[in-house]
């Protein structure tokens, strides 16, 4: 008995030794980020020597480098590199129609190649050709950004833009809202070319009953503080946002209404002058305040404001990026083109004039707590705001306004998210978050510039090194 005890416990160690020495066998990922710079966009601060590694479209292991070795499908150096989030655009459109459906869906590789990762789609007619991109990019046959999408627009009778919802109505306006949540729309786009300012404000208040967002541009028979006590999310560009800012908001809003009734409606432009010689620097308190507390984000596209204002000076013939637009979309720039070179020497002026007031604006909304959102207004017929470049551009001309080069990422980052309720899930780089990345060579919060300075991009938890953004934008650049 003694004995059988005895080979019992050699036979036990032998085999435990065994085991020991047995090559434990690696998880394999599908791409691993080793000795990278991590830049938290919610801080600040830099996390050197880290390893970031990835399955399944997901960040699976963020660690120091160097304690474990790991097997992964693509390994990514990230050796005197930077990794952030991937950027987010949160102004765009798909647009034109069919016939530059095809266009459209080459400006994907523009914004994966310059580190976008995630765009919101701000209405437009191409919305079946969205969706099948999107099953696409989530199959990996297409690389391309996540694509959040308004559908088509809510305007008023005999809208501007193509595709448009036109209402009047509340029932016209619940009709729409029916049609936007069978689209299954991620939020409500309302324009104002035709839409009156009450079925705007109805637009608002039925949406958000719904539990749907709103955003948009606003017609100047109402006043933004109206549309945000009514639940407006988030306001694009700053028309809107500057009116408010004027000392006389109401008497301009109630001389743009009496306008209505006659053969010659006041409209946006016509008003802007006045606007800005009334500028109340107690006025623009007032409305930033209420914006923060009730939550309404702006997206200044502080990019195309001045690339319009310079459209009659500036020569676009030897842009770089031009050889990447589709000559379809290229032809619908010359609308803006020839309104801009008929404008007077007078009014180019005052475009100029009142771009710098906007930029004025930002960082003073930034210290009342309003969210600040990037967007770049990038897509057809939008004069050579090209995909992709121009939210890098956006960014930058951000700080220029006076942002910090950490209140800019988060615009691009991080704001965008926590506007589309994703927060939890993206735009961080920590375990369970969506792999969606850009490794720079430089760091961005000592020279925001650096945004450009792109060695790779992962999307969807795959990587493109700058060798691959290279070979797709060659296959898209026109022969």
């Amino acid at each position: 008995m003694y004995f059988n005890r005895i080979l019992f416990g050699l036979s036990l160690a032998s085999l435990l030794v065994g085991c020991a020495r047995r090559p434990t066998k690696l998880p394999i990922y599908d791409v691993v980020i080793n000795h990278v710079t991590i830049i938290d966009v919610a801080t600040g601060k830099l996390q050197p020597n880290q390893v970031v590694a990835i399955a399944k479209g997901k960040i699976v292991q963020v660690q120091t480098a160097d304690k474990d070795s790991y097997a992964a499908k693509q390994y990514v150096n990230g050796n005197g590199r930077y990794l952030i989030p991937g950027l987010w655009d949160m102004h765009v459109h798909f647009r034109g129609g069919d016939s530059l459906a095809a266009a459209n869906k080459k400006s994907l590789t523009l914004y994966l190649a310059h580190g976008i990762t995630t765009v919101r789609d701000c209405g437009g007619d191409l919305t079946p050709s969205i969706r099948q991109w999107q099953q696409e990019m989530a199959a990996g046959r297409i690389a391309g950004p996540r694509i959040f999408t308004s559908g088509p627009k809510i305007d008023g009778p005999g809208a501007y833009w193509p595709g448009s919802l036109e209402v009047e109505t509340p029932a016209q306006i619940s009709k729409a809202l029916d049609s936007l949540q069978w689209l299954k729309v991620d939020f409500v786009k309302i324009y104002d070319s035709k839409i009156s300012g009450e079925a705007y404000l109805n637009t608002i208040a039925q949406a958000q009953r719904r539990g749907l967002k709103t955003t948009g541009h606003m017609p100047y028979s109402v006043t933004l503080g109206e549309a945000v006590k009514r639940g407006l999310d988030a306001t694009e560009h700053l028309y809107y946002v500057f009116k408010a800012c004027s000392g006389k908001e109401d008497s301009l809003t109630a001389l743009v209404r009496a306008s209505l009734k006659t053969p010659k409606p006041l409209g946006l432009f016509a008003i802007l002058p006045a606007v800005y010689d009334t500028y109340s620097p107690d006025a623009a308190s007032r409305i930033f305040k209420l914006m923060a507390k009730r939550r309404t984000a702006v997206v200044p596209t502080l990019y195309i404001g001045q690339t319009l204002a310079g459209l009659a000076d500036n020569d676009h013939a030897r842009d770089t990026l031009r050889a990447y637009i589709d000559p379809k979309i290229q032809a619908t720039y010359a609308r803006r083109l020839a309104s801009a070179r008929q404008q007077p020497l007078a009014a180019r002026e005052f475009s100029k004039k009142l771009e710098t007031k906007f930029r004025s604006l930002v960082p003073q909304m930034q210290a009342a707590g309003v969210s600040i959102l990037a967007g770049s207004d990038s897509g057809p017929f939008n004069s050579f705001v090209y995909p992709g470049a121009s939210l890098q551009e956006e960014v930058i001309l951000l700080t220029k306004a006076g942002l910090t080069p950490l209140q800019a990422l988060q615009a691009a980052t991080i704001n965008g998210a926590k506007f589309m309720g994703v927060a939890e899930q993206t735009a961080a780089i920590a375990v369970g978050r969506d792999a969606d990345l850009v490794l720079l060579t430089a760091n961005p919060l000592e020279n925001i510039a650096n945004i450009r300075q792109i060695d790779a991009v992962v999307s969807r938890g795959k990587a493109y090194p700058a060798a691959a953004l290279a070979n797709m934008m060659r296959a898209i650049r026109n022969r």
